[in-house]
């Protein structure tokens, strides 16, 4: 950040206490992106824009109040200040609140910036977009439906009225394709990766997609049963994120929203199974000095062998139980208050050649329908995609459309086997997982 850019904040701030705040928080952002964005095996369009804005909570008597601008006037911003102040007195005193975070020491973790990213070019990007569609065409009969390359640089400044300064720059890289099949049977299948780095192989983005969709043609028909199912890192990431992951915030747990509620210390998983949360992991997606509050990043044990250890918290809901927060308060933007969330999930179970160590079952490559999960009891039942009989040890015929059902819970507790597979997917790292006695509707 400027100099210009660090007396902005430091005036917001003292324009919120001047209003009457007791505590106020600046969050100051600023971002480049460029996005690609591909329809039916060409280039449809390239985007380039820039975000520079200013968040401003202010706390009166415990209830927090916000408001934020894109503009860098001083008027703007005292008024922006004004109105957070204002809106925290409408809503009247929480005495649940304990306070911001201190100033504190910070980890420093590598990985986070790649100055290629902060220096790209546009033409540079339609290149990498380009390789994408290139590595779909090496496979015969497919055809790249919808896809995107999108890179983004941005810096922050975070900094309160208990002395805390926090200033990060990062940067992402993404690559997706969706691709189907134009002879014989239609099949769908899709690729992604995601990097802090310029490191991505972008050709095999597209490669992965058009021969997994290849591979997933002449698909046959079973019968429902109860089996070993074995959930790509994309299938069992997408489960946890929309069924797992709710539970484990402090916020849903103090207002009855989560089956783990009164599980701390009790056996909910497989014996080999550990679940760690961590900000300081090298190149992680997920991970930054500090979370969105300025309280110092750390690495949080959720599930050690089998048992469960730790919701994950903020300041307020932290304060609420008289302990210190895990560091899990996540800010989207300068546009919206920081909310809990994982920094980088990481899943660790003792991995093997888990399709040649499975005798027979389904190899799930992706899952549809998600999001419909009942996030509190852990419920779910979605469409399995381009997914395999296992027989023998060995990938077998592709299957026609199926559902798989259950709960997370009873999944969690029924592992027994993973991959050496672990990928990044998102801010989850996780292996291919078998779980047994699955639900499948053929």
């Amino acid at each position: 950040m400027s100099i210009i850019e660090n007396t902005m904040a430091e005036k917001a701030l003292e324009f919120a206490k001047n209003f009457g705040a007791n505590e106020a928080e600046i969050y100051l952002s600023n971002a480049r992106s460029i996005s690609i964005d591909i329809k039916k095996d060409k280039i449809d369009s390239a985007k380039e824009q820039s975000f520079k804005g200013i968040g401003i909570r202010a706390i009166v008597d415990g209830a927090i109040g916000f408001a934020s601008t894109n503009s860098d006037c001083m008027n703007d911003i005292q008024n922006a200040a004004k109105i957070a102040v204002s809106s925290a007195r409408v809503r009247g005193g929480d005495p649940a609140w304990t306070g911001l975070p201190s100033k504190s020491q910070f980890p420093k973790i590598l990985g986070l910036f790649d100055k290629k990213i902060k220096e790209i070019e546009l033409d540079k990007t339609i290149e990498l977009a380009f390789s994408m569609l290139e590595g779909s065409k090496s496979v015969s009969d497919i055809l790249a439906t919808s896809g995107s390359f999108s890179c983004s640089y941005g810096s922050s400044l975070l900094i309160n009225s208990n002395d805390v300064f926090v200033e990060q720059e990062g940067s992402i890289a993404t690559g997706f394709i969706d691709v189907i099949t134009t002879k014989g049977d239609v099949v769908t299948s899709y690729d992604f990766d995601m990097s802090r780095n310029l490191n991505i192989d972008y050709y095999s983005i597209g490669k992965n997609a058009a021969t997994l969709a290849k591979q997933s043609q002449n698909r046959i028909s079973i019968e429902s049963c109860k089996t070993s199912v074995i959930l790509h890192p994309f299938a069992f990431s997408n489960l946890l994120e929309y069924t797992f992951i709710p539970s484990l915030s402090a916020d849903n747990v103090q207002k009855n929203k989560s089956s783990l509620s009164e599980k701390k210390g009790e056996v909910i998983a497989s014996e080999n199974l550990n679940i760690i949360d961590t900000g300081i992991m090298e190149s992680g997606i997920g991970s930054s000095i500090s979370d969105g509050e300025g309280t110092p990043s750390m690495c949080n044990s959720i599930i050690e062998k089998g048992v469960f250890k730790s919701f994950l918290y903020d300041c307020y809901t932290a304060g609420k139980e008289s302990i210190k927060s895990t560091g899990n308060s996540s800010r989207r933007s300068y546009t919206s208050t920081p909310s809990i969330d994982i920094q980088n999930m990481i899943i660790e179970y003792p991995g093997c050649d888990i399709v040649a160590e499975t005798n027979n079952g389904i190899l799930v490559h992706t899952v549809i329908g998600a999001h419909t999960a009942n996030s509190i009891s852990g419920d779910f039942s979605v469409e399995a995609r381009n997914a395999f009989l296992i027989k023998d040890g060995c990938i077998d015929k592709p299957i026609k459309s199926l559902m798989i059902s259950g709960n997370i819970f009873d999944v969690l507790k029924n592992i027994d086997g993973a991959g050496i597979d672990a990928r990044s997917v998102g801010n989850i790292i996780t292996p291919s997982i078998r779980v047994a006695n699955m639900n499948v509707s053929g």
